[in-house]
């Protein structure tokens, strides 16, 4: 009999669903938000004297949140590659596809894999994600304000007092972003690793020194093994065909359904990239010709860009065009 207990957690954006096996033979299935609450009471359920082991799949900031929440509270915890899931999957020929399913397969791979305890990342890429991402909160708030701001002076109406306030706060949010992003400067400046990382991203036209913050902080994350088209995936650019029969065939559309603030980071360095780099405004136009939307262009644009980066660092090299998009040569 083993001495240990045995969980499978299956981690989406929102909930996490738990397949739980307290003692041999019994198993129970439930349910928690995916944030800091649902964190603690998932950790209260699984606490106990007798040793626990967990096994989630690897899906970028979501699991991570999770793993961390587990790892704290002394509950060893297994985060396991996309693909080894599916082919465990497979192995077990498992045909369906559900939370609840999914959270099963990973009990069973707990139970029957060799256990390899998760280790939490460096702190400071922690520190750089939570800088990252007060900046984006910040950033949005002061959007609002200069929005407030030219909504009022065509208001002739408005209150001095609520214009000197609204000016004031945006002062405020301004000074409050630039300090921050001096902090993650300074992090990065002191982290060799994540000096190299930037020069890369900026060797990108499109991608300034604010972008590749911002990007460092989502991508530096995510487990070293998932390929190229699982960060595509976990940023929710991968494409999502809606068919129904023989009548319904609406088009392809991004899933949405990764990391919004990985699409959010990505689209202004696409959008400038399609106009300042030969080689990515190539490919653009190109779409183009080819009846595609300026939109559905540059989400192509971001998928690409993507591919790009992640190539990029595991290379250790700068963005070179002609691996993005090969120019076309007049003949002569």
């Amino acid at each position: 009999m083993s001495q240990y207990r045995f969980a499978g957690i299956d981690v989406s954006a929102k909930t996490l669903a738990v397949s739980y096996e307290p003692r041999p033979g019994k198993t129970q299935a439930f349910e928690v938000p995916n944030n800091p609450q649902g964190h603690r009471e998932l950790c209260g359920k699984l606490s106990s004297s007798t040793p626990i082991q967990v096994c989630l799949e690897a899906t970028g900031n979501y699991s991570l949140d999770v793993a961390l929440a587990l790892y704290q509270h002394g509950i060893p915890v297994m985060v396991l590659n996309p693909r080894a899931a599916r082919d465990f999957a497979k192995a077990l020929q498992n045909r369906s596809k559900t939370d609840a399913v999914d959270a099963q397969v990973l009990l069973e791979y707990a139970k029957r894999m060799e256990f390899q305890p998760w280790l939490p990342p460096d702190g400071s890429l922690l520190q750089l994600r939570d800088l990252s991402r007060r900046i984006k909160a910040l950033t949005r708030q002061a959007t609002q304000e200069k929005n407030r701001l030219e909504a009022a002076s065509c208001c002739q109406g408005l209150s001095p007092a609520v214009r000197k306030d609204i000016e004031s706060h945006l002062r405020y949010l301004e000074r409050s972003i630039d300090k921050l992003l001096r902090q993650a400067f300074k992090l990065i400046d002191q982290q060799p690793a994540l000096d190299k990382a930037r020069q890369h991203l900026i060797s990108i036209k499109g991608v300034g020194q604010i972008s590749a913050v911002h990007l460092m902080a989502e991508l530096l994350l995510l487990p070293s093994d998932m390929t190229a088209r699982q960060w595509v995936a976990y940023a929710g650019l991968d494409p999502r065909h809606h068919e129904s029969g023989s009548s319904i065939h609406k088009p392809t559309q991004i899933s949405r359904t990764g990391n919004a603030q990985l699409r959010e980071t990505l689209f202004m360095p696409a959008l400038t990239a399609s106009r300042a780099e030969p080689h990515v405004k190539a490919f653009y136009e190109k779409l183009q010709q080819r009846g595609k939307t300026r939109m559905q262009a540059l989400v192509a644009i971001m998928r690409k860009l993507l591919h790009s980066i992640h190539g990029m660092l595991k290379n250790q090299e700068d963005f070179q065009g002609q691996k993005f998009f090969v120019l076309e040569t007049k003949a002569t």
